[in-house]
C-alpha cells in the first residue's frame, strides 16, 4: 500500500497500470494481488484526477450543516460534474464519504492529504482560486470563528490539561482510587 501511495504521488495523483505492474514485480507478487489492492481502496487514483482531487464529504452530518450548496457552488465555479477533470486538467470533484471532521463540518480532503473544514458555498470559491494561483491555503477550518475543533464555546473538556501533573505511578493511583473506594463504600 506505502508503494501504491508513493507511485500515485510521483505521477501526478494518479495511479497508472505500468506503475502497478512495476510494484508487483519491485515485491515478487501476482499483478493481480496489486490491482485487487488498488481497486479495492478509494484512496487509489486508478483515473486521472486532475492536479487538484477536492474530495468533498457528502455524509449525514456535511450535509447537514450545508454541504450541498458547498459541492454545488464548486461545480458551478469550475463548470464541471462530478468525477470530471476541468479542462484545464487542475481539478476534480467528487462526493465521497465521511472523511472524520464531522465536528467541523462541511469538510473536504483534497489530495488525499489536507482537510479543509467549516466550508461554505463562498469559500470553497475562495480555495479553488487560491488553488488555481498558486496561492498557499492552510489547512484546518475556513473560517475565523474557529480553532481545530473546538466548538463555539471553546475549549469545554481538559481545560487544564497543560497545567495539570502528570504521574506515571500507577501504584499510587490505585491506592488513592481504592482509599476513595472505601470511603464511599465503607465495609459492613
Amino acid at each position: 500500500m506505502p508503494l501504491l501511495w508513493l507511485a500515485q504521488k510521483q505521477n501526478g495523483n494518479f495511479l497508472t497500470l505500468s506503475a502497478m505492474q512495476k510494484i508487483a514485480k519491485i515485491l515478487e507478487i501476482p499483478d493481480m494481488a496489486v490491482y485487487e489492492t488498488a481497486s479495492f481502496y478509494t484512496m487509489y487514483n486508478r483515473t486521472s484526477v486532475g492536479k487538484f482531487h477536492l474530495q468533498i464529504c457528502g455524509t449525514t452530518p456535511c450535509m447537514v450543516k450545508g454541504a450541498g450548496p458547498v459541492i454545488e457552488s464548486a461545480l458551478k465555479h469550475l463548470n464541471t460534474t462530478k468525477n470530471h477533470v476541468t479542462p484545464d486538467g487542475l481539478f476534480c470533484v467528487s462526493e465521497v464519504e465521511c472523511l472524520g471532521a464531522c465536528s467541523n463540518a462541511p469538510m473536504m480532503q483534497v489530495n488525499n492529504e489536507w482537510f479543509y473544514e467549516d466550508l461554505t458555498a463562498e469559500s470553497i470559491v475562495d480555495v479553488i482560486e487560491k488553488f488555481r494561483n498558486g496561492e498557499e491555503v492552510t489547512p484546518g477550518p475556513q473560517t475565523p470563528l474557529r480553532k481545530n475543533c473546538e466548538g463555539p464555546e471553546g475549549r469545554t473538556t481538559l481545560k487544564d490539561f497543560e497545567s495539570a501533573p502528570i504521574s506515571r505511578d500507577f501504584a499510587a493511583a490505585k491506592k488513592t482510587w481504592e482509599e476513595a473506594k472505601v470511603k464511599v463504600n465503607p465495609p459492613k
